[in-house]
């Protein structure tokens, strides 16, 4: 017998049926870093209609991962580049965590290639200095 849902193979990503119409304000416990991720990525997913408002939750954690790795790292560098091991750990994690969130909301090359959007209109190196947020 064979499946039709073969294992490893992940679903095509398609526009939600209920996508946002508006960027929602970034939530007001953000730290700098991950306010400025906020503002980076949901202008990009609500432009391909392919996140809800039940997501939020999931991009808010991608944003708080992705902000705590660049606030380790800029402390890092503010300490004249020791690495604690601790922090490092804490980094690493916070990293993975971010890049399989990122997979899913259609975030890396993989997932848009999936969702064959390709390289669209925002996608390209935005990101702003969280300083200027």
């Amino acid at each position: 017998m064979s499946s039709k849902h073969l294992r490893g193979v992940k679903p095509q990503i398609a526009a939600d049926q209920e996508p946002l119409t508006r960027v929602p304000k970034a939530p007001a416990y953000f730290g700098t870093f991950a306010r400025a991720e906020w503002k980076r990525v949901l202008p990009v997913l609500v432009a391909r209609k392919v996140i809800c408002a039940a997501d939020l939750a999931q991009v808010e954690t991608y944003c708080c991962m992705a902000g705590l790795v660049r606030q380790i790292e800029t402390e890092r560098q503010l300490a004249g580049g020791v690495v604690d091991v601790k922090l490092f750990g804490v980094q690493n994690r916070a990293a993975q965590t971010a890049r399989q969130i990122a997979a899913t909301l259609g975030l890396d090359p993989v997932s848009r290639a999936r969702l064959g959007s390709g390289a669209s209109e925002g996608d390209g190196d935005t990101s702003p200095n969280p300083l200027d947020v």
